[in-house]
């Protein structure tokens, strides 16, 4: 992985294929130039490579692999973080602009995950930002201009609907699960999570299932064991990983993840082995300050 410079955009390039493991995808977009990218939820597999970009417009408990990387044929893209404070500011303006890009309608809202072409504004600005790394003074002075105009390629494209509805007027949900990621440690009900969307429970599971096409409940779930199978991946103790999502049972952590991966935390842990030669990347890339080597995005 590479900096570019520009806060929140970098490079990388994979040349080991892995198979998909558990992951938690946080507000990115990530456009593959070579090779391809999986990630499934709740069973639905997203392959996205250099004809589609894939926008996650909130934080979302995956599975996500890497599966045709070589050393011949690398996976190589660019990961761009999504900055909540730019991104807001952008979709309201847009949703406020008149004749511009009308607000969310009610109706089933869109998901999580959306995958899109790259369109000639989208394509544009990116190369602009791009093409900023040859010089330290342009990328100090131009980057945060040129992230923006990629923000603004992305929220009139394809996904569009998904990242308006997760950052502008409407993005209930999105908040909802903003707290649950933050709060992983704490006993986080379904009712928490419906207050901090001010919804009754009955909508806010209605409306939450259309976002995410899981159950709060399965949601939740999902999130803690995926954050913890990452921790448990880069070292850390069943116990320990297990306290730290918020399970105050071992016993019962064990169970859940058995049902989940088939294995024991540790027997998943030992199976899950980076092929020979391979290092854990430390690049800010990742959510955890020592990521697991498979949340690759």
């Amino acid at each position: 992985m590479m900096e570019t410079g520009v806060r929140g955009v970098q490079l990388f390039r994979i040349t080991h294929g892995m198979r998909c493991a558990p992951a938690v995808y946080e507000p990115t977009v990530v456009a593959i130039v070579n090779g391809a990218k999986e990630a499934i939820l709740d069973g639905q597999s997203y392959v996205y490579d250099s004809s589609r970009y894939m926008c996650c417009a909130m934080s979302m408990p995956v599975e996500a692999g890497t599966p045709t990387a070589s050393q011949e044929n690398p996976l190589l893209g660019v990961y761009i973080s999504l900055d909540t404070r730019v991104m807001t500011e952008l979709a309201i303006e847009m949703e406020s602009a008149a004749g511009a890009i009308r607000k969310p309608k009610e109706g089933p809202l869109p998901q999580g995950i959306a995958l899109a072409h790259w369109d000639d504004a989208f394509t544009e600005a990116l190369l602009r930002l791009l093409q900023l790394g040859d010089s330290l003074s342009d990328t100090a002075v131009l980057g945060d201009s040129r992230l923006r105009e990629v923000y603004y390629a992305i929220l009139k494209g394809e996904a569009g609907d998904s990242a308006r509805r997760a950052f502008g007027v409407g993005n209930e949900i999105a908040r909802s699960i903003e707290y649950l990621s933050t709060s992983l440690g704490k006993s986080v009900t379904i009712d928490d999570l419906a207050a901090q969307a001010r919804m009754s429970r009955a909508v806010f599971h209605r409306k939450f299932k259309q976002a995410t096409t899981m159950s709060p409940i399965q949601f939740v779930k999902s999130m803690r064991l995926n954050n913890a199978a990452m921790r448990i991946a880069t070292g850390m103790t069943v116990n320990e990983a297990a306290m730290e999502v918020g399970y105050v049972s071992s016993s019962q952590f064990s169970r859940e993840f058995k049902r989940v991966y088939g294995k024991s935390p540790k027997q998943w842990s030992q199976a899950m082995q980076l092929p020979e030669g391979v290092t854990m990347p430390t690049s800010p890339f990742f959510k955890l300050a020592s990521a697991s080597p498979y949340w690759w995005d």
